[in-house]
């Protein structure tokens, strides 16, 4: 991807093995000083800061919108995951809130496809195969939104597997706390005990700057360790994409999904894919499983950071983090599985790409509606009405 700097490419690898993990490691703080913060609020004000989305069909929207404008669901999921755990998310807010975050990633590969805007066919194709992703994350929404508000049924899979791994594959919060033991002594640093506390001002004060350094910090994290996992790993992700895609969809999304945890974004994966699909080498229909493969790897940043999150709300965190995978193997079986379900994503990107490509501006329309002004108008409405 062109967007890493020329600096980071010449490191040796060793080096940038060493800046992916202190980047880590800086994410695994980021959610500790977060939680810290939530802690220095007090329960009712970091309640508080949720209670406009307190209706499944905004929460979806904040999801949107936030995800969307920074560019990153890893980021949003991981600020999900983290404002559960810390109590101040109602766990029902958080589900839709994260289905959100699944459409507004995918709006990185759209704009990718806009550098073939000067050509009508390559527009076409980069088109068609980069909002393939919208229009899947869209119906799965669509299909599983409703469902999940009357029945739960992602939310109770997700408490039973987080009831599962508890105690078992992950150690019990209450006994081994080998993260904390790391990270403790910088987040105490940084935190309301350190830094931010020494600042003058009400706890409130203190601890709504708390929290916007480890946002800050997540953010930076996030990207960082994108970047250089890109490096990395990028000779192989691209390897490995290019081998698996002519062969069966499954081996295709396996390899989405495998490349995605590698670099740690789906943005980058279906982005790479977008100029292969304006050249022609490589169809709509055959980049769709790998960008299905892409939408569950992503999800693995959340699990990182609800392993991070201790105390009384780490069982919480979990299930929230294993609800954003469990909603992308859901839409996977919903919607790809059943053979009547599966063209839709592509005979909605292909008609759309058609008509964008004659006339661009019904493209620049469907990015800034389906993730910008749909989103912040329905949010709006909601905080003026209420």
């Amino acid at each position: 991807a062109s967007d890493v700097p020329h600096g980071i490419r010449r490191l040796p690898n060793w080096v940038l093995t060493l800046l992916a993990i202190g980047t880590l490691y800086m994410l695994i703080v980021a959610i500790g000083v977060i939680g810290d913060g939530f802690k220095g609020l007090g329960k009712d004000a970091a309640e508080g800061l949720f209670d406009f989305a307190t209706n499944p069909f905004i929460a979806l929207f904040v999801g949107v919108l936030a995800t969307a404008i920074i560019q990153s669901s890893s980021t949003t999921t991981t600020l999900v995951v983290t404002a559960v755990g810390a109590g101040a998310l109602p766990i029902e807010v958080a589900v839709p809130m994260i289905m959100g975050a699944n459409i507004g990633t995918s709006v990185t590969n759209t704009l990718a496809s806009f550098g073939h805007a000067g050509h009508k066919d390559e527009f076409r194709r980069a088109f068609a195969a980069s909002t393939v992703h919208d229009f899947f994350n869209l119906f799965a929404v669509i299909i599983l939104l409703p469902i999940e508000i009357f029945f739960h049924p992602i939310q109770r899979s997700a408490e039973w597997l987080a009831g599962a791994l508890f105690g078992t594959v992950l150690p019990d919060p209450g006994q081994a706390d080998l993260v904390g033991t790391l990270t403790d002594p910088v987040v105490d640093l940084l935190g309301m005990d350190g830094l931010t506390g020494l600042l003058p001002g009400s706890d409130v004060v203190a601890g709504t700057l708390t929290i916007l350094l480890g946002v800050a910090m997540i953010f930076f994290a996030v990207s960082w360790l994108g970047k250089i996992l890109q490096v990395l790993m990028v000779g192989r992700a691209k390897a490995i994409l290019e081998k698996s895609v002519g062969g069966h969809p499954l081996t295709a999304m396996g390899a989405g999904m495998l490349v995605t945890i590698a670099v740690q974004s789906s943005s980058v994966t279906t982005s790479v894919m977008v100029p292969f699909a304006g050249s022609g080498a490589l169809t709509t229909r055959q980049i769709y499983p790998l960008t299905l493969g892409a939408n569950v790897g992503t999800t693995v940043t959340a699990l990182i950071a609800a392993m991070a999150v201790t105390g009384d709300g780490a069982k919480l965190a979990l299930t929230i983090a294993l609800v954003h995978t469990l909603f992308n193997v859901f839409g996977i079986l919903i919607i790809y599985g059943l053979p009547f379900l599966r063209s839709l994503p592509l005979l909605g990107a292909e008609t759309l790409a058609h008509v964008a490509a004659e006339r661009k501006i019904y493209a620049v329309a469907w990015v800034l509606t389906v993730f910008i002004v749909v989103p912040a108008l329905a949010i709006l409405i909601k905080v003026l009405f209420t």
